[in-house]
């Protein structure tokens, strides 16, 4: 049945999920439209902080409802992590418990009231967009103020206890194949459900391109560890242009990049630079030091841009191995590098992405499977 016209849900998002200029959101407001395309009434609840209301939203739903987000002092000394604590909400509650309807929380972030004796009769089913404790760890390993990383390790074992909520979920979906794997030893109703991330046929051209891209949001230690990897490890010296693009690059990173001639800097691309950028690229350089989640950067990559070259972390366990050159090595990626500037990409390696990812990497297909297990 691929028809659910008459159908009606509730997600819970951890922010205004337009416009979708960031990982999380993008996979949040492209599966409301996949939902919707379906026939799926949709009430979406969300936590505002620094975006606002959106009509786009009021185009693809029944109803939106937002919430204020609690400031850090009211949340912080929660024995829930601070990520869930400050998404607390007694209108939101209410809303949720008034109908039968099921409801998808969006992130352990919105899970606060999943064991709430109010909503025990419904189905209640939660999308996982990272194993967030692990997360935290990660972040506090690539943090250098001492503050900032005591809070990280704090946030992740608060995370680590209260992820076991996740046993009053009647359907989990995990967002990459290795949050897949970790779920599924604790928790029987565990499905993969890949990024959702918009693009509905490959739009990379043949050809070549004169510059290696980097992108990201460079306000996220991650991103900025990665940008200033390649900086300075692959791109000082080589006779080829690089672009680094993201939002809110550090001042660090603007420092480093000024002392490197051939690397530009593109400071909070707006959306339609950054998709050019990626299309002109004749190669999309992503490193990442973090094994988590699915990076959506290298799905936009794939189905926009030429050549993906990656690090192991960037792309291990998630089907997309095969449409990736991966090295780790930056002395050997050095070499890939000059080797590509030189080989133009082609309607075959074009037609190899489009067999692999519209068969396990559409929208369409993943919207029927989160509409099969919830209705």
């Amino acid at each position: 049945m691929n028809d659910y016209s008459g159908k009606h849900l509730h997600i819970v998002s951890f922010n205004v999920p337009y416009p979708p200029d960031y990982g999380g959101v993008i996979d949040v407001f492209y599966k409301i439209k996949a939902l919707h395309d379906l026939g799926i009434k949709i009430y979406l609840h969300c936590f505002h902080y620094g975006r606002e209301q959106s009509e786009e939203l009021d185009k693809i739903c029944e109803k939106v409802y937002y919430y204020p987000r609690r400031k850090f002092y009211q949340a912080i000394y929660s024995k829930v992590p601070y990520i869930v604590g400050s998404r607390k909400s007694d209108e939101l509650l209410s809303n949720l418990a008034a109908d039968e309807y099921p409801v998808l929380f969006e992130g352990l972030h919105t899970c606060l009231y999943l064991n709430h004796p109010l909503l025990k009769d419904k189905l209640k089913a939660v999308r996982m967009h990272n194993v967030e404790w692990d997360y935290y760890r990660s972040l506090k390993e690539a943090e250098r103020n001492y503050m900032i990383k005591f809070y990280f390790s704090r946030e992740s074992k608060k995370l680590k206890k209260f992820e076991d909520d996740l046993q009053y979920a009647n359907k989990i979906f995990a967002i990459s194949k290795s949050d897949y794997e970790y779920l599924r030893f604790s928790y029987e109703n565990i499905f993969y459900v890949p990024a959702f991330h918009s693009n509905a046929d490959i739009t990379s051209t043949a050809g070549s391109g004169n510059y290696i891209l980097y992108q990201g949001n460079l306000s996220v230690a991650e991103n900025n560890q990665a940008a200033m990897f390649i900086a300075m490890k692959v791109a000082e010296g080589m006779p080829f242009k690089f672009i680094i693009a993201g939002k809110e690059p550090t001042s660090a990173l603007k420092k480093c990049v000024k002392n490197i001639p051939n690397v530009e800097l593109v400071d909070s691309p707006p959306f339609e630079k950054m998709a050019e950028l990626m299309a002109n690229a004749h190669i999309n350089l992503l490193f990442t030091f973090q094994n988590t989640g699915i990076k959506l950067k290298l799905l936009n990559s794939l189905y926009r841009g030429r050549f993906c070259v990656v690090n192991s972390k960037m792309v291990n366990n998630t089907g997309l191995e095969k449409l990736c050159i991966i090295e780790d090595n930056p002395i050997a990626t050095k070499r890939i590098i000059t080797d590509l500037m030189k080989t133009p990409f082609t309607q075959h390696d074009i037609d190899k992405r489009r067999n692999i990812l519209e068969a396990d990497f559409s929208d369409h297909a993943s919207a029927l499977k989160i509409a099969k297990e919830v209705f």
